[in-house]
C-alpha cells in the first residue's frame, strides 16, 4: 500500500467514534422535528397556539443547531477533515450547520404570529396569521429533518470508509514488497 493511500485512512476507533456521535445527533434533530407540533390532532391551529411552547421549540432548535455547529467545528479541527473522505464528512457538517441555524427564526415567526393572533379580530387578517404560522413552523421542522438527512449522510460516508478498509486490510498487512519471482536455472529470465 502507498504511504499517501495511508494518509488518506481516517483510524478505525475515530471514526466509528464520529459516526456514534453524528448519529445521535441526526435522531435528535429527527426527533425534534417529529415531536414539535404546530397542529392538533384534528389537523387544525389551535385557536389560541402557546407561545411559550413555540418560543421553546425555537429555543431547543437553536440549542441543537449549536450542537451541530460544535460537532462540525470539533471535525474541521481534526487531522481528518483532509482526507478524501472528511472533506465529504466536513461538507456534509456544514451543510447540516447551516440548514439546522435556519429552523430558529422559523419557529421564533410561528411564536410571534401566535402571540398577535388572539388580538386579531378581522377574519382575513387571522387567515393570514394562521398560514403564516402553519407555513413558517412546517419550514422549521423540515430544517430540522434536512439537517438529520446531512448527518446520516455523513455517517454513511464514514461507515463506507470503514467498509473500503475492512477490504484494504489484509493488502496493507503485509510486512514489505513482494518476494521477485525465483529466477530459472542457468540465469536466463523470460
Amino acid at each position: 500500500m502507498k504511504p499517501d493511500f495511508q494518509r488518506d485512512l481516517i483510524p478505525r476507533d475515530d471514526a466509528l467514534h464520529l459516526i456514534g456521535a453524528l448519529n445521535a445527533m441526526k435522531d435528535k434533530l429527527h426527533d425534534a422535528a417529529q415531536r414539535w407540533e404546530l397542529l392538533d390532532e384534528n389537523g387544525h391551529v389551535p385557536v389560541a397556539p402557546s407561545y411559550t411552547a413555540l418560543l421553546q421549540h425555537a429555543t431547543d432548535a437553536q440549542d441543537l443547531s449549536r450542537e451541530v455547529l460544535r460537532l462540525a467545528d470539533a471535525f474541521a479541527r481534526s487531522p481528518h477533515h483532509t482526507t478524501r473522505t472528511g472533506r465529504t464528512v466536513l461538507k456534509h457538517l456544514a451543510t447540516a450547520a447551516t440548514i439546522s441555524s435556519h429552523a430558529a427564526p422559523h419557529f421564533t415567526e410561528t411564536a410571534e404570529a401566535a402571540l398577535t393572533l388572539p388580538r386579531t379580530t378581522n377574519p382575513t387578517d387571522r387567515h393570514y396569521l394562521t398560514n403564516r404560522m402553519v407555513i413558517d413552523h412546517a419550514s422549521a421542522r423540515a430544517f430540522l429533518r434536512r439537517a438529520s438527512e446531512s448527518l446520516r449522510d455523513a455517517a454513511k460516508e464514514l461507515d463506507d470508509h470503514l467498509g473500503v478498509q475492512r477490504f484494504l486490510a489484509p493488502l496493507t498487512r503485509r510486512e514489505g514488497p513482494p518476494e521477485p519471482p525465483p529466477s530459472r536455472p542457468g540465469g536466463l529470465h523470460r
